[in-house]
């Protein structure tokens, strides 16, 4: 029996409990079986996926059964690589979770995969979710089966949690759905809008609220632990950068002289620093700061606006964009400044770049023609692809698995609002993430513990 380490979050009470074998053969890591879902180069047709409710293995359990067995179908048709195979095709019903698997009467309603659950409850209150995954052509389980507990309270984040380990295993890369984002919530008209940080499920449920709006906050970035917010504020009068817990919502204004101008923050891959824009009279460049000491040092020295610093998931080297050749353009160097390289090369202006959590691709915002898009390059600036193309579309933010990419659409006009709105690598599933307001500047936080 493998044991998952208890949960301790502030924000969630969620304590998972144990992953248990029931008697499946074990996936084999070099190869999961026929039922494979290659993604890399998109996927035209989505796989037809069985999700038949999970049993409600106690009546106090009912609710929860549909509720889990709904966000589980949501997260994964909303990837746009499954087809949910409605129930009212289902020929075999699944009534008993240890019940053997009819493999020819979901043949013959084409599912080519097969997710199984049951829920129940406990005499305190907190439930146990098990599930299996089925190859149906290849009449095999597609990895053990687990078992997931924690609170009524933590429902939701056991769905993802299941939703994420269904999404890893017929597409062999790691799921995201258990993940939150913190973006800036507006409301209010166009010219006067009223900005507080917000923090949610990355599908939008579970808002909370960090700040509020008397002040105009802008570009968090999460730490790579998750439990900690940069953001710039106007608190102070000038553009500050602040650092959030997010447990506890306090915060507090890092250390940097308080006539200047900072903003653009990013935490490093270990969580020690943070790399970050200043601005002192008309110069603009990039600095590093030890958290722990305060310790600043100067990376660029040039006349140009240098700015949007991300460093690469290895922490060795940083991206950014900035005007020194005249428009701006995204450029690469070490980590601890040094000579730096372009890598952008086609029309238009370039910024705010962010390395892809695997390290081979660079998101970013183009302005070209009058047009915005976001896009994505090899890090050697080769193969750029634009992923959309909108009035405004701008700060993309990437997922915890590096398939999809967050990132804020602006309407035109007097009245027109900023969305958030997300899309595949491959340029295909954009759709809207539901906000209950105006939001902007999203940054996706790293899958939760």
């Amino acid at each position: 029996m493998k044991r998952l380490k208890t949960l301790g979050l502030t924000t969630l009470a969620c304590a998972f409990a144990c992953a248990l074998s029931f008697g499946a053969a074990p996936m084999q890591a070099q190869d999961p079986g026929p039922l494979k879902l290659d993604i890399t180069r998109g996927v035209i047709e989505p796989l037809p996926l069985a999700l038949p409710d999970f049993i409600a293995e106690t009546p106090q359990a009912a609710e929860y059964a549909q509720q889990i067995s709904e966000v589980i179908a949501a997260d994964l048709v909303g990837t746009g690589l499954f087809r949910e195979i409605p129930s009212s095709a289902h020929i075999s019903q699944v009534t008993n979770f240890s019940a053997p698997v009819s493999y020819a009467d979901w043949k013959a309603i084409n599912a080519q995969g097969l997710v199984t659950g049951a829920v129940g409850m406990d005499a305190s209150g907190n439930l146990s979710v098990k599930f299996r995954v089925f190859d149906i052509y290849a009449e095999a389980p597609l990895g053990s089966g687990l078992q997931l507990g924690g609170s009524t309270t933590s429902w939701r984040r056991i769905a993802h949690k299941v939703a994420d380990v269904v999404y890893s295993r017929i597409t062999g890369e790691g799921g995201y759905f258990d993940s939150r984002v913190v973006f800036v919530s507006e409301s209010g008209p166009k010219n006067d809008r009223l900005k507080r940080l917000g923090v949610m499920d990355y599908d939008g449920a579970g808002l909370q609220y960090l700040t509020d709006d008397n002040f105009i906050v802008f570009a968090p970035r999460f730490s790579p632990t998750g439990d900690r917010v940069l953001y710039t504020s106007y608190e102070n009068g000038t553009p500050q950068i602040m650092m959030l817990d997010v447990g506890t919502v306090t915060r507090r204004r890092l250390p940097v002289p308080a006539e200047a101008v900072t903003f653009a923050p990013r935490f490093s891959p270990d969580g020690q620093s943070i790399v970050y824009s200043m601005s002192t009279g008309t110069n603009t460049d990039l600095y590093r700061m030890d958290i722990a000491t305060g310790q600043n040092v100067r990376l660029t020295s040039t006349p140009a606006i240098e700015t949007a610093p991300s460093f690469s998931p290895d922490g060795s080297q940083i991206v950014f964009e900035s005007d020194r050749s005249g428009t701006q353009q995204l450029y690469i160097m070490p980590a601890n400044g040094g000579e730096a390289r372009r890598i952008s090369a086609g029309k238009g202006r370039y910024g705010t770049p962010v390395w892809s959590p695997r390290g081979d691709l660079i998101a970013f915002t183009k302005q070209n023609q009058g047009r915005f898009h976001i896009g994505v390059m090899r890090t050697d600036g080769s193969e750029e692809r634009l992923l959309t193309a909108s009035f405004l579309d701008e700060g993309p933010s990437w997922a915890p698995n590096g398939r999809v990419i967050m990132f804020t659409r602006e309407s035109q006009g007097a009245s027109g609002a900023s969305a958030l709105y997300s899309v595949d690598i491959s340029g295909r599933n954009l759709k809207r993430v539901p906000t209950n307001a105006g939001a902007s500047d999203a940054a996706w936080s790293p899958l939760l513990k």
